[in-house]
Parts: structure tokens; sequence; C-alpha cells
């Protein structure tokens, strides 16, 4: 290791897979980091003594629709991006999948290319793309427009197979009843990351999709069918089977925490469930509205809604995310942490060095209860 300019002491520290008690966060002067008991420091090294809280790794989040005040649907360009993935960087996320939801085949277009801009220019933040629609289900579209909802066409599945071959991470959100198993297993083929959502499919279409390829659900619970006494629906599916990943919006509005307690007590691996912000453009901003599709979204008593009432998106951020886990759900620190940072890492085609302390700015964050505004440390 590089020569030492500090030591961070007197935090619970987590590096992305363990957890460490009275040890110190070393912190080189080139960037790095390493974790050494704290009676083992060298003599004379500069200490920065914490009250409390924890060090981690940055955030990674797959499903951001906006941040900043710029939805990703109102702007397919480098600067929005820059805007979005700013904003969350305040609240400790690192890494994101900007998300387009359901939008015409010309934005969906527009937002590939911007995304592998966005990484060809090595943006801080942007390490792909998740395309939340527009091949979903009507009967569960949510705040998603009807009026764009469609089948997948040819012309669809190649425009994703090419995202593919130029962009690592790309994350597609779709609804069997308008997705064939054909499409799934072409686009798993072809490293997409096929997640189901947006769905009112019964247990048995969700098992061959599953068989198909799709690895992922889109936040658990929320624009899916239930888990019921003689259809278990897409919800049961995910529960039943150990391999599937699915993304969940802790807030608890969206679920409640004790629905959230009984997934994580039937799910085989629940590790495999992981923490998402479904951030609109609200988050990082001051704003208290914005559209969608020419429909507004009012922000009030920490929700996010059309004026028909139907949950838009989450007011939320990965801290307050993690501290719901922990203290509604019964998650332990290491656990909850993990949730929002080396297991969507676990989902992604090419990680890189995320969710642990060589990731990317901000790699390393200080938080303590309450707070939504971790302090990056490196």
């Amino acid at each position: 290791m590089s020569r030492t300019v500090k030591a961070y002491i007197g935090a619970t520290i987590y590096d992305g897979q363990n957890l460490f008690e009275k040890h110190a966060l070393m912190v080189g002067s080139d960037g790095q980091v390493s974790v050494q008991p704290q009676g083992a420091l060298p003599q004379g090294c500069p200490r920065v003594a914490m009250d409390g809280g924890v060090i981690a790794p940055g955030f990674v989040d797959l499903q951001v629709n906006g941040g900043g005040g710029v939805m990703f649907n109102d702007d397919q360009s480098i600067n929005a991006l820059r805007s979005i993935a700013e904003a969350h960087a305040t609240t400790g996320t690192c890494a994101i999948l900007p998300t387009l939801i359901t939008d015409t085949p010309e934005k969906t277009s527009a937002a590939i290319k911007a995304v592998e801009a966005a990484i060809a220019e090595k943006l801080p933040g942007i390490i792909g793309i998740h395309l939340e629609g527009p091949h979903l289900s009507i009967a569960r579209k949510g705040a998603h427009d009807p009026n764009l909802i469609r089948a997948m066409t040819e012309d669809d599945l190649a425009l994703m197979l090419d995202a593919a071959e130029r962009i690592a991470n790309v994350m597609v959100t779709v609804a069997p009843e308008n997705t064939t198993l054909a499409q799934i297993k072409t686009m798993a083929d072809a490293g997409i990351i096929v997640s189901l959502g947006h769905t009112d499919a019964d247990l048995e279409t969700c098992h061959a999709a599953f068989d198909a390829g799709a690895r992922c659900v889109t936040h658990l619970f929320n624009a899916m069918s239930q888990l019921g006494n003689r259809e278990p629906g897409l919800v049961g599916a995910t529960l039943s089977r150990p391999e599937v990943y699915a993304g969940l919006i802790a807030d608890a509005i969206h679920v409640h925490p004790d629905t959230m307690r009984i997934a994580l007590a039937a799910k085989p691996k629940s590790e495999r469930i992981f923490l998402v912000t479904d951030a609109m453009a609200t988050a990082g901003s001051a704003i208290d509205r914005f559209s969608i599709n020419g429909r507004d979204v009012f922000r009030k008593n920490q929700r996010l809604t059309l004026a028909d009432g139907t949950l838009a998106g989450a007011d939320l951020t990965m801290p307050r995310a993690v501290e719901v886990m922990m203290e509604a759900v019964g998650d332990d620190l290491s656990q909850a942490i993990k949730r929002a940072t080396s297991t969507p890492v676990d989902l992604l085609r090419e990680p890189g060095s995320l969710g642990g302390f060589s990731g990317m700015f901000p790699a390393v964050q200080y938080l303590k209860k309450g707070s939504s505004r971790p302090v990056v440390l490196s």
C-alpha cells in the first residue's frame, strides 16, 4: 500500500463482504484503502476519530429514473446523465443504471446512445442502462403510460441485442404477456439482465420465463401478480426460485415491513433480494412536482403519486432504505448494506471493482443513523 495519510477509527467498517469492529480504515495518498486492527496502526499515523456510525462502500442502484430535477425520459443526454449521477452521489450511490421507463422507440434508442457516450467519456457513476418497458402488461402498468405499452417486435429485440454489444450492463424489464420465451432466451444468451416486472402472469408462465433465462424481478411485490391461495403469481415464483434476484423498494410505503420480513423468511438465498430506490427527478432536489409522459407527479409526505394517487416511483435514498431494512425489517448491518452494494453488483455482466472499497467514486463513505448525506472518505 502507498504511504498512509490517515487512519479512520471509531466506526464499524463493512468492506463489501465482512464486518469489522475495533479496526481502522487506512487511506493511502493514492486513495487506496485497507482495513487493519486498530491496535496495529503505525506509530505516528494521523488518525481521524469517527463518532460511531459505519464506513462502507459506495452504493449501487440498478433502478434510477432521475435525479437532480431531471428525468431520463425527458432528456437523453450526457448532461442529463451527469446531473442524475451527481445527485445520487450526494446520497452515497457511486454507480447507477439510468432507467428509461416506457416510452417511444425513438427515446429508447436515444437513451441507449446517451449511456454509450457517457460510458465512453468515463462519466462517473454511469455503468449501464435499465430499460423498464415498454414491453409490459397494461393490467399492471402502475405509472407507465398505457398508450406506449406494446409487444416486443423483432426490431425491438435487435435494438436490445445491439445495445448489449456496445454497453456492458444492460437490464431490461419485461412482462411475459408482451415478450416471447424465445425473445427472453435470446436476450439472456446475449448477456442482457432480463427482469420480470409489471406483469399479471401466472406462476407457470413466470417459471417458464425464468427457465428461458430471466434472472431477476423488478421491485418485488409492486406492479405484479400477487401470492394467492390458489395462484402464487410472480411473487410466489420469485420466492420459490433460489437463483432469482429481486429488487426491493424498501421505503415502508411501497411494501409493508412485515411483508418484506415474510419474503426474506420464505425465499431460499434471501440475500439475493437487493435494494433499489426507483428514484425520480426529486432525488437530490427540493422540487415538489415533475412530469412523466405529460402527466404530473406530486411529492408529498415522502410519496410520489400521480393525480389519481398511483405511486410513481419513490422518494427514497439508499441510506434510508438500508435503515428501513435494519430497523423495520430486521436485517443486521452487514446484510442491509450488502443489499445495496455487493448483491446488485453480482447481477452485472461486468461489475469491475464495484461493491467493495476499490469501487468508483465515492468508493468509501461514512454513514450515521438518520443521515441521508454520507461523507465521502476517498
